[in-house]
């Protein structure tokens, strides 16, 4: 394990290019190298412009940015790393899983026990084989939800993550995961997730959260890519 390093990253962030959000991509790269973390994981609602986008942009050395989507399947949320993906949102979540394994990414459930948001709960969770599960989220409308996320994933032994789901630039890093990497790369990364990371979870501020639930009005302010 000689050259093994650990590794913080934010592995669920919004920008401007969910309808909810208004971060740019640029400002939350920004945000997350002033946090000191590794890399982050741009996870729009069924989307992948930002990746698009940033094809385009230079993107600092030694960061990494993570392709992703968060596509809202019949089921629920599904986070879906390491890859970009069509248009699927409505489709079935199994479907979802299987495309993002067969592209070599990894498909994990968001926020899944939380009543008010669109996550995967059982028995379609049960149903499904993911590999690793968000256990804490930042932005849970109740702290319970989280325990239940944490006990699932023990009990079906599964890989976990923390992500703080920031729809504002200045959310990054509130919930972060810390993995041991031989590489600062995709694929190390990916392999670190299965393996299993070091969740490291700390709720939004009153600020944060009142901010992303008022996303919509705060978008009037900073409009996104479209203004």
């Amino acid at each position: 394990m000689t050259g093994t390093m650990l590794h913080r990253f934010d592995l669920h962030v919004h920008s401007f290019f969910s309808k909810d959000a208004t971060g740019s991509p640029e400002s939350l790269i920004e945000a997350a190298l002033a946090k000191g973390l590794s890399g982050i994981a741009i996870t729009d609602h069924d989307t992948c412009e930002a990746h698009a986008y940033l094809k385009a942009k230079p993107l600092p050395e030694g960061f990494l940015v993570v392709p992703g989507v968060e596509v809202s399947t019949a089921e629920g949320h599904l986070l879906c790393l390491g890859v970009t993906l069509p248009f699927l949102k409505g489709a079935p979540a199994k479907k979802v899983l299987d495309t993002v394994k067969s592209g070599g990414g990894i498909a994990i459930p968001a926020h899944p026990f939380d009543r008010w948001r669109a996550g995967i709960r059982p028995p379609a969770l049960d149903a499904l084989a993911p590999e690793a599960i968000e256990v804490f989220n930042a932005a849970v409308t109740s702290r319970s939800y989280n325990d239940q996320a944490l006990a699932y994933a023990k009990r079906r032994g599964l890989a976990m993550i923390a992500g703080s789901d920031a729809h504002h630039s200045s959310a990054v890093g509130a919930s972060t995961t810390v993995f041991e990497m031989d590489e600062l790369t995709l694929p190390a990364l990916l392999a670190a997730i299965r393996k299993g990371g070091r969740p490291d979870g700390h709720y939004l501020s009153l600020r944060e959260g009142i901010k992303k639930h008022f996303a919509n009005w705060f978008r009037k302010v900073n409009p996104g890519p479209t203004a």
